[in-house]
Parts: structure tokens; C-alpha cells; sequence
């Protein structure tokens, strides 16, 4: 067994190693390389060529890149611009206007890209135009769609719950489930804010002309594509008919379908899908690595067992280890990717919480709540330079002053989930 002051100075090391801008996967390895030497020497490096062959050798891990090439392709072959004028013409009536338009494309296209960033870039393309032309407090609109993005690694299919139930061995299916009601509350909670601000101060957004009904019918076609391609994964999964890696290549044949329907599919248009599919699983996977690697020297030092017998001492109420697992995220999501928080602490923190009587499910929905706020918040969130990136204009400040209104949202959620864990467990449970 380590000390604990060992624990605490090789999590700092982390901490210091990302804050000085190394790649995540470098730091979580130089982490676990020093920890491994420090006590057994060169012998801990052995496994390491091994352990990588077990962690690539993972077929749900396969499911990643398909869920990133089925959204490339439904991206670049216009699908998103055609699916968020359909729903604009629906939702343009309520008080906020384009502003629900935001948040309701978010969700939308998260049930079919797995990933918060690539919604957050996907969704700010093809809001600002639409906005230019409009009086809509800018900020709000900025706020919109950075808050209205995190929706993308918790609606199914997720990525971010992908690797949750790889390095937990829990279900991805029932996962999968646990995340559609508080994905849906949480678009429902982000919709409230802004109706309640565009009531109280109604030059945040312009009263939209309604769309004749003609139109908004001929336009439900649009919302089809994406329909499809959810029910295409999500059914093949909850049917018994694929895995969730195999449901994720039945929707890459059902995006490639799609796209080449419409006339859209070109050799330009694949190559360059397949090329940003193999950057960002390039980028995943490594970080993966050594994420394993640093759960494998964690494990072998005895600490998350020394970690969660300190813990299950306490003898605190759940909601007061709840309240300190949110500020510890919060402060850990100040420094470090998303992606890099959750994968760096379930090592320590799974075991702790499985210990506490806490539900694997509930804690992977939490979890990925709190990477949410991590994508929202300075210094380190994604979003909020995707958005600003997209944007080509201005500061970033006005981005992070445009979500401040929402963070209450996930604060709201993660209060009411704490209350009715049923929230998450009961879809799964019941439909498993």
C-alpha cells in the first residue's frame, strides 16, 4: 500500500503535466510510467506492450470510429442544415424563437454523432448564418448552442459512455438507456431558461413570423434521415439483433445510404469523413492506452481499495458524497479535458462509489453530466472554443458569459437525479 501524500503528489504531477499543455495521453502515461519505476522499477514496464494489445483488442471499442464516420458522412452530406430548418419551423412560435431551434437540433444530431464537440461544431455552422439576419442578443445565441451541444455525450449513442462501460465492464446497452431521460430533462431544463428569459426580457430574441402549414409539413421529410438512423442503431440494438459496435456499422451503412439517396455522396466527400474518423479515433484510442495503463499501475499499488476503505469510513449520506463528488469534478474539469477527467479518475473514483452502495449506471450518467459542465466551463472547455471557432469573430469571453445561464441547468439536474435515481435506472432496468 502507497501513502495517501503519494496519491495526492502523483495526481498534482497529472494536474501540472496537462497544465503545462502536454497531450493528455503523455501525461496520464509519464504518470503512471513514474509511479510503476518509484516502486517495482523496470519490471512494471513489461506489461505494457501486452496490456495495449487487450486494450485495442476490444470489440466495443470498434464502435468509436463508426460512430464518428456515420456522423461525418450524415454532416458533409447536408443532412444537419436540412434537419434544422425543419425544426425551426416548428419551434420558431415559442417565446426564445431560434433560440429552442438550438437546443432541439442539438439533441437531434446527438442521437446520431455520439460527440459534444462535433455537435457543437455541426450546430454553430449552421446557427450563425441563420442568425446574422436576425435581432437576437448575441450572447444567447452563443450560450445556445455551446450548453445545447453537451447534450451529445449523453443522449445515445455516446461516446463518452462507450468508454465508460469499457473501463467499468458495465453494459453499454443499458447505458445507453440510463441516458435518455435525463438527456431529454436536461433539453427540457435548457428550453425553460429561455422562455423564461424571453418573456421577462423580450429583446433577447425576436418574434418569429410562423411558417404556413404547408410548408412545416413538406419539411417534416428533412427529420426522417436522422429518425431513421436512431432507429436503425438504437433498434437493432434493443432487438436483439446487433451489439451496440454492430448497430454502430449498421449506421454507417444506413448514413452512406442516405447521403448517396440524396445525391450528395461523392469520392471527395468519403475521403474526407474517413481521413477526420481516423484523426479523432487516433486521438481516442491513445489516450485509452494510457488511461489502462495508469488503471493497471493504480490497481497493482492497492490504492482505489485504500481510497475507498478511507471513504466508506467516513460514514457520510449519499447526497453528501454526491455534493463532494460534484465539486471534486468541477475543479478537476478546470484543468483537464472532458474526456481526459473521466478517463484519469474512474480508476480511483469507480471504486469508491461501488463501495458506497452507489448504482454503476447512475454514476456513468453523473459522470458524463459532470464532463458536460467540464465542456462549458473555463479555462479548459471544448466547447466553448469550438463555438468561438466556428464563430471567427470576437472573444471567447462572450461565449463563456453566454452559457453562465445554463450551468444551473446541470445543477438542477444533477439535484433532481440525486433525489429519483429512478430517473436513470428505470428504463434500463425495465426494458433489460
Amino acid at each position: 500500500m502507497v501513502g495517501l501524500e503519494v496519491i495526492v503528489i502523483g495526481f498534482l504531477l497529472m494536474l501540472l503535466m496537462l497544465f503545462i499543455g502536454l497531450h493528455i495521453a503523455t501525461a496520464l502515461f509519464l504518470t503512471a510510467a513514474a509511479g510503476a519505476w518509484w516502486f517495482f522499477g523496470d519490471t512494471m514496464f513489461r506489461p505494457f506492450g501486452t496490456l495495449m494489445w487487450g486494450t485495442l483488442n476490444n470489440f466495443l471499442l470498434v464502435a468509436i470510429p463508426l460512430y464518428v464516420l456515420m456522423g461525418e458522412i450524415l454532416v458533409r452530406g447536408g443532412v444537419t442544415t436540412r434537419m434544422y430548418v425543419a425544426i425551426d419551423d416548428w419551434l420558431r412560435r415559442l417565446p426564445g424563437g431560434l433560440l429552442h431551434t438550438n437546443i432541439a437540433a442539438s439533441a437531434v444530431f446527438a442521437s446520431i454523432s455520439g460527440s459534444s464537440v462535433a455537435t457543437a461544431g455541426t450546430i454553430g455552422t449552421v446557427a450563425f448564418p441563420a442568425f446574422r439576419t436576425k435581432q437576437y442578443a448575441e450572447r444567447w445565441v452563443l450560450g445556445t448552442v455551446a450548453s445545447g451541444a453537451t447534450l451529445g455525450i449523453l443522449i445515445p449513442p455516446s461516446i463518452n459512455l462507450i468508454i465508460y462501460g469499457a473501463l467499468t465492464n458495465t453494459s453499454v446497452g443499458q447505458l445507453f438507456l440510463a441516458g435518455v431521460v435525463p438527456g431529454l430533462l436536461l433539453g427540457s431544463l435548457l428550453m425553460g431558461i429561455i422562455i423564461t428569459v424571453a418573456v421577462l426580457y423580450p429583446g433577447v430574441a425576436e418574434r418569429a413570423e410562423p411558417v404556413p402549414w404547408s410548408v412545416k409539413v413538406g419539411r417534416l421529410k428533412d427529420l426522417l434521415p436522422p429518425l431513421f438512423i436512431f432507429i436503425v442503431v438504437m433498434g437493432s440494438i434493443y432487438s436483439g439483433w446487433a451489439t451496440p459496435t454492430e448497430a454502430a456499422g449498421l449506421g454507417v451503412v444506413a448514413a452512406f445510404v442516405l447521403v448517396t439517396a440524396s445525391g450528395q455522396m461523392s469520392s471527395k466527400l468519403l475521403v474526407d469523413s474517413i481521413l477526420s474518423t481516423v484523426r479523432v479515433t487516433a486521438m481516442t484510442l491513445l489516450i485509452l492506452i494510457a488511461a489502462f495503463y495508469l488503471n493497471f499501475v493504480v490497481g497493482v499499488l492497492g490504492i482505489p481499495q485504500q481510497v475507498s476503505s478511507a471513504m466508506a469510513s467516513l460514514d457520510v449520506p449519499a447526497w453528501q458524497m454526491v455534493f463532494v463528488l460534484v465539486v471534486f469534478y468541477v475543479l478537476l474539469g478546470c484543468f483537464m479535458d472532458s474526456l481526459a477527467m473521466m478517463i484519469s479518475s474512474i480508476p480511483i473514483v469507480f471504486p469508491v462509489v461501488m463501495a458506497l452502495g452507489f448504482d454503476p449506471l447512475w454514476f456513468g450518467v453523473f459522470l458524463v453530466i459532470m464532463c458536460e459542465i467540464a465542456l462549458i466551463t473555463p479555462p479548459v472547455g471544448m466547447n466553448l472554443y469550438v463555438v468561438q471557432a466556428v464563430r471567427g469573430r470576437g472573444s471567447v469571453s462572450d461565449v463563456v458569459r453566454g452559457v453562465l445561464p445554463f450551468i444551473g441547468c446541470f445543477a438542477v439536474l444533477i439535484f433532481l437525479l440525486t433525489l429519483f435515481p429512478d430517473l436513470v435506472t428505470w428504463l434500463p432496468k425495465t426494458l433489460y
